[in-house]
């Protein structure tokens, strides 16, 4: 699935899943889940379409999330939502004392962009990257996504690696003096997007070295991490000084937390131990439809948040 197609949607389960709500921790030794409106222990980010059947528009579903004890949000699609409802939902979110996450930059999976030499291509990213603090500053922002493009056939690999990191220094050109900050995500390349530049978190490690600056950091997502190269809490200790901001979704399926093979309560509580106070973007669907699919998400996360 098209990544700018999955974000805001829910993942329906199909014909025969028995719905489970409010009852995570029933199937968890009978462990007490955190009340409705008691803050997480981490900053676990849902996305607008989660909780719709819950809040209705998005600002009803801000509202629902604050008082589920959520205190962040991201939108990937932010930027295309026009100046007047960024400052509106940015105005929304400081009342509800929530904190703005990731909302995309720039993502390219099909086109070589960042692999070139090309002052077109840098021409564009500083546009692109202008238009980004704008957004940033209207839903006070700290962290945009970029995914730089997709990699040559037909150039060896470390010439294409000095053109993404002198790319990225154009970004952060814009970027630093706003106080604005890329996160760079590595994507994995067999069940969801073939052919992209970056893939993996050691690779986005380097890439931040050679840029040398605190507007280019990396954003884990664990889901596409998990098919990628496993070793989550490993790599992420390598990594440690270059993530600021991290994304879940359990695989296979990349719906909520307890739906696959990621022990994620093992992994919050790592991350909680590591005093760990960046966002974690639910970027996943919902395992069952409705309000209570919607519920079985928040249980989810209550059951691991609960380490």
């Amino acid at each position: 699935m098209n990544r700018r197609e999955f974000v805001g949607t829910s993942l329906i389960a199909g014909a025969g899943i028995t719905a489970v709500s409010g009852n995570v921790n029933s199937a968890r030794a009978g462990e007490e889940l955190g009340k409705p409106g008691d803050a997480f222990k981490l900053a676990y980010a849902p996305h607008f379409g989660m909780f719709r059947h819950h809040g209705g528009n998005n600002e009803g579903q801000l509202k629902f999330a604050a008082d589920e004890g959520f205190r962040a949000w991201e939108d990937n699609g932010m930027m295309g939502r026009g100046a007047k409802a960024q400052d509106k939902l940015g105005k929304l979110m400081e009342q509800l004392k929530i904190r703005m996450g990731v909302f995309v930059a720039y993502a390219e999976f099909n086109k070589e962009t960042f692999v070139r030499s090309d002052k077109g291509v840098r021409d564009m990213l500083r546009k692109r990257m202008k238009e980004a603090v704008e957004c940033a500053k209207r839903v006070n922002a700290k962290w945009t996504t970029v995914v730089p493009g997709a990699f040559s056939k037909r150039v060896e690999w470390d010439y294409q690696t000095a053109n993404v990191i002198e790319n990225l220094k154009v970004c952060c050109e814009v970027l630093e003096p706003a106080g604005l900050t890329m996160v760079l995500e590595p994507l994995n390349p067999y069940a969801d997007h073939p052919g992209c530049f970056l893939s993996k978190v050691p690779q986005a490690y380097l890439l931040c070295k050679g840029v040398n600056s605190p507007s280019c950091k990396i954003l884990d997502d664990l889901y596409h991490q998990q098919i990628t190269e496993g070793h989550l809490i490993k790599n992420m200790e390598y990594a440690w000084d270059e993530i600021p901001y991290l994304q879940v979704g359990d695989n296979p399926g990349r719906q909520e937390p307890l739906t696959g093979e990621i022990n994620y309560r093992n992994v919050f509580k790592w991350l909680h131990g590591r005093k760990f106070t960046g966002i974690i973007g639910m970027e996943h669907g919902n395992s069952v439809g409705g309000k209570v699919g919607e519920r079985k998400v928040i249980d989810a996360y209550r059951w691991c948040d609960g380490f």
